[in-house]
């Protein structure tokens, strides 16, 4: 019995995000960041990275949630589905050439910004800030939206997105280039 309250649990979460409650989506983000960055840091990466993966898995999260491709199984479902895109995410990041091209922010620093006098401030403005991105994600246009979704979440290549649209490479790779300084703008306009 105490099996299917929690699986109820997880369902009502499941509802909770469909309809954007913002404490629910504040408080999944706020407990599930720490294991995700335990992971990235103990796997060669630093605590920007992590919150970079964080974000891009917490949107794909979010997404396949409206797009009802998400159904909870058991009691930490979604809590393990997110750990999982993020896990994902990094192993991507890690196969790339991108990573081979980065250098890592020597461990001092990173030491630096979680041991501040206000470094739980630090962190729940992070945690907001990355929140309004989700929320900046939602006003994009579709166009925009649609890119975006196909390049980050469905890991479309270039040229695959370029046959998508019926536009040339080069108009891709600006198009996608344009959508990701607009989502910047809305996430700045948002933090403001």
């Amino acid at each position: 019995m105490g099996e299917v309250k929690h699986i109820d649990q997880q369902i009502a979460l499941v509802k909770a995000i469909k309809s954007n409650d913002e404490m629910v989506l504040k408080k999944l983000y706020q407990e599930n960041f720490r294991k995700v960055e335990v992971h990235i840091i103990k796997n060669k990466g630093s605590v920007p990275q992590a919150k970079d993966i964080y974000q891009e898995a917490f949107l794909a999260m979010y997404q396949n949630i409206k797009e009802d491709k998400f159904v909870p199984r058991n009691e930490t479902a979604l809590q393990g589905y997110l750990f999982q895109i993020s896990k994902n995410k990094w192993t991507d990041f890690l196969r790339s050439s991108q990573f081979k091209k980065t250098t890592h922010i020597p461990d001092g620093l990173q030491l630096k910004e979680e041991t501040s006098s206000n470094g739980s401030e630090l962190r729940q403005e992070n945690d907001q800030k990355e929140l309004n991105a989700i929320h900046a994600f939602q006003k994009m246009g579709t166009e925009c939206k649609k890119l975006l979704e196909v390049f980050y979440f469905q890991k479309k290549s270039l040229r695959e997105i370029a046959s998508l649209f019926d536009i040339g490479e080069a108009s891709a790779r600006n198009k996608k280039y344009r959508c990701i300084q607009k989502l910047r703008a809305l996430v700045l306009a948002t933090n403001s």
